[in-house]
């Protein structure tokens, strides 16, 4: 694993944006998801709880969505619980195969 960009320290040292509105928008092509400007790296959540070698993926309940949404709720909230409502209220309707941009507020 390319450990080039991957923080674990956020596990541990996380800022809050609880209560905010968040910008998260994903590219189909590539896989390569944003959140409020920030590239998230599927790495940095894997080494929480490895759901997909494969990385983000989004538009259905399985295994790319759930790191998607974990990775989401590390960077939010500095831990994992509620990932799996996450996924199924956010990224599970995002439209598969599709590019997407939402905003959502935890």
């Amino acid at each position: 694993m390319d450990s080039s960009h991957c923080d674990i320290g956020l596990l541990f040292n996380y800022k809050t944006y609880i209560g905010m509105k968040h910008t998260l928008k994903g590219e189909a092509k590539t896989r390569r998801v944003w959140l409020n400007g920030k590239e998230l790296f599927p790495d940095d959540s894997q080494a929480y709880r490895n759901h997909s070698p494969d990385g983000f993926s989004w538009g259905y309940g399985g295994s790319g969505p759930a790191q998607l949404a974990l990775a989401v709720m590390l960077e939010i909230k500095g831990e994992a619980f509620g990932y799996q409502d996450f996924k199924w209220k956010e990224i599970a309707t995002l439209p598969i195969g599709d590019d997407f941009e939402i905003e959502f507020e935890l």
